[in-house]
């Protein structure tokens, strides 16, 4: 139930345009300090799963390893994708939330 609700969130906020999804956007909105939070898909390679860590400790972003690939595009309305950023506070609070909450239950 509560993996349903983190998914429409993190689709109404691509709708409203506030999520860069792919590696490289996802980087870019870290550095440059646009990223509110990052969602890195559980089946990640490892050295993706790494970078996102590192570079989320380095610049202080919340980092959360949630659902699959294909579940992670689908949700934004996209192909597969590893990793995404939400670049609008107030969104990336509310799913922090849920995550924190998701991550309780499993």
């Amino acid at each position: 139930m509560q993996q349903d609700r983190i998914l429409s969130m993190l689709g109404l906020a691509e709708r409203a345009g506030k999520v860069a999804s792919g590696e490289f956007s996802t980087e870019k909105a870290v550095k440059s300090q646009r990223a509110f939070l990052v969602v890195v898909s559980t089946d990640a390679s490892e050295n993706t799963k790494k970078m996102f860590r590192d570079m989320c400790s380095f610049y202080q972003v919340p980092m959360y390893l949630y659902a699959t690939k294909e579940t992670l595009g689908h949700a934004i309305g996209k192909q597969h994708r590893a990793s995404l950023a939400v670049v609008e506070e107030g969104f990336a609070n509310s799913l922090i939330e849920k995550l924190k909450l998701a991550d309780k239950t499993e």
